[in-house]
């Protein structure tokens, strides 16, 4: 139970690194929606899920190897290995990324702004060699630095953006003869949102100048030819993950039954509602970050498949709660999104249920995962992976131009949904460890249960506050119920287990 409380304590770090930062930069959803309408967001969104793809391109696994090989050779020789092989392929796919702009602008729709495509590479390539320190900070086990480092990135990112769109752009349009309407340049408009995120990154490798002095030009052959074998189908999982995560953004622009402009419009309103799902992004996020070293650490002693099932429990749970946070309050959540200034945001809202449900099967689908990355079998992980690819790249494909971005909704759960179950399956074959499936499958059915009961409810609601005040109910009936059905686990844990026992 310690270890499981270890990592709580450092899943806590890294999620309030992640949530305290995420929420802040949260907030420019409805800045930048309030701003721009869902065609101009739309151009936001899309060259982001380019830089996601670059992002995969840049750091090949690098990352998950840095971990997984320190179990076996001195951590400072990983660390120099690594680090020295992501700065010498930054280098050179940054130079050779920079010849096909023009035609990757004209891709995306955006031929009258290539330049927003280069400071997407040029925010990917120093966000790449940070990972490696980041990682350093999560083996040696110091999550307030990476913490206080993460919330510095993103308080300078959200700062400029506002100095930018909303004091120098204002004083701009006011004709104001002040210094910050000359700052403001209105033919990059949009493109200051990329220009403050490259600026935090590079503040980013400033903070992080103690891991980066730390590294030795020196590359151990043997170990990076160890590392690139185990990374090479974690680069194709990385890749159809990222196809599962954004491919819809590219798709709704080419398969979208109407105008460019309707395309763009309809990936704004869709990219806009999927920050709902925000909530629960953050604390998988967050649990990766303190889990992937845990994993790693754990696999050596005696009961590291007792300790998986315990987590894999805990995580479901609080899955649960994620999921009934959001769906049970979209009425709330929905402000988030400008739609005062821009009410066709609202249109987007029936997604966020099946984009949350697919969150929750994903994070499942990541803790089933470390099966294969303990019997170096990511070869199989890669297999998995491809399969949920071709099932999003197929539903979108052919049910776009019918259903439009609920298509993209639907091919999310079906593809999460798929590789959850063909993990679990092939993991009990490889790596067998003892989930309580049956039980932990009920909860997610009560909490869908729960969500259509409320729907039920609201469409006879008298009131906003009374489908509030029924959401609540329902929250607190189905907190009392696994608070019952899980009085031992819980009853261990500190705080919690001090009123249950």
């Amino acid at each position: 139970m310690s270890n499981i409380k270890k990592l709580a304590g450092q899943t806590f770090w890294y999620g309030f690194s992640n949530i305290f930062g995420r929420f802040i930069n949260y907030l420019l959803t409805p800045l930048l929606t309030g701003i721009y309408s869902s065609e101009q967001y739309g151009d936001i969104s899309i060259l982001f899920a380019y830089a996601a793809f670059l992002n995969i391109v840049f750091t090949y696994g690098m990352e998950t190897a840095y971990f997984r090989f320190n179990n076996s050779y001195p951590e400072k020789n990983v660390y120099n290995t690594g680090q020295f092989s992501l700065i010498i392929t930054t280098l050179v796919l940054t130079a050779l990324l920079m010849f096909p702009v023009p035609s990757i602008a004209r891709l995306m729709k955006l031929e009258n702004h290539p330049e927003f495509v280069k400071w997407v590479i040029w925010i990917v390539a120093l966000d790449t060699l940070a990972v490696l320190p980041f990682s350093k900070l999560r083996f040696e086990g110091r999550p307030r630095k990476f913490a206080a480092i993460k919330i510095l990135n993103i308080l300078i990112n959200v700062g400029l953006v506002v100095f930018f769109l909303v004091l120098c752009k204002g004083q701009h349009e006011k004709n104001a003869d002040n210094i910050w309407s000359v700052i403001y340049d209105p033919r990059i408009d949009i493109g200051y949102v990329f220009l403050a995120n490259l600026v935090a990154s590079a503040v980013t490798l400033l903070f992080l100048g103690k891991e980066l002095l730390g590294f030795r030009p020196k590359i151990d052959v043997k170990l990076l030819r160890e590392m690139l074998i185990y990374t090479a189908p974690l680069i194709i999982v990385g890749f159809g993950g990222m196809i599962n995560e954004t491919i819809d953004r590219f798709m709704i622009i080419q398969r979208f039954s109407g105008t460019v402009a309707e395309a763009k419009s309809a990936n704004g309103i869709y990219s806009a509602n999927y920050k709902l799902a925000l909530l629960i992004v953050l604390f998988i996020q967050a649990f990766r970050m303190g889990a992937e070293p845990f994993f790693f650490r754990e696999s050596t002693t005696e009961n590291a498949t007792r300790t998986y099932a315990r987590v894999m429990k805990f995580f479901v749970i609080a899955c649960c709660f994620c999921f009934l946070g959001v769906v049970l309050f979209l009425d709330i959540w929905k402000h988030f999104m400008g739609i005062r200034n821009h009410p066709e945001y609202l249109m987007g809202l029936s997604v966020v249920p099946i984009l949350m449900l697919a969150k929750v099967f994903l994070g499942v689908y990541y803790n089933l995962s470390i099966w294969y990355k303990l019997t170096n079998k990511n070869l199989i992980g890669a297999y998995i992976t491809i399969g949920g690819a071709v099932i999003t790249l197929l539903i979108n494909y052919f049910l776009i131009p019918y259903w439009g971005y609920m298509a993209s909704a639907v091919s999310t759960l079906v593809c999460y949904g798929f590789m959850m179950v063909l993990s679990y399956r092939l993991g009990k074959k490889h790596y067998p460890v003892p989930y309580a499936w049956k039980k932990l499958a009920a909860y997610v059915v009560i909490c869908i249960l729960l969500f259509f009961i409320h729907q039920l409810f609201r469409k006879f609601s008298p009131g906003i506050w009374w489908t509030h005040g029924f959401a609540l109910l329902e929250l607190s009936s189905f907190t009392v119920f696994i608070l019952k059905i899980e009085k031992k686990e819980f009853s261990k844990l500190p705080y919690i287990g001090r009123f249950l026992r």
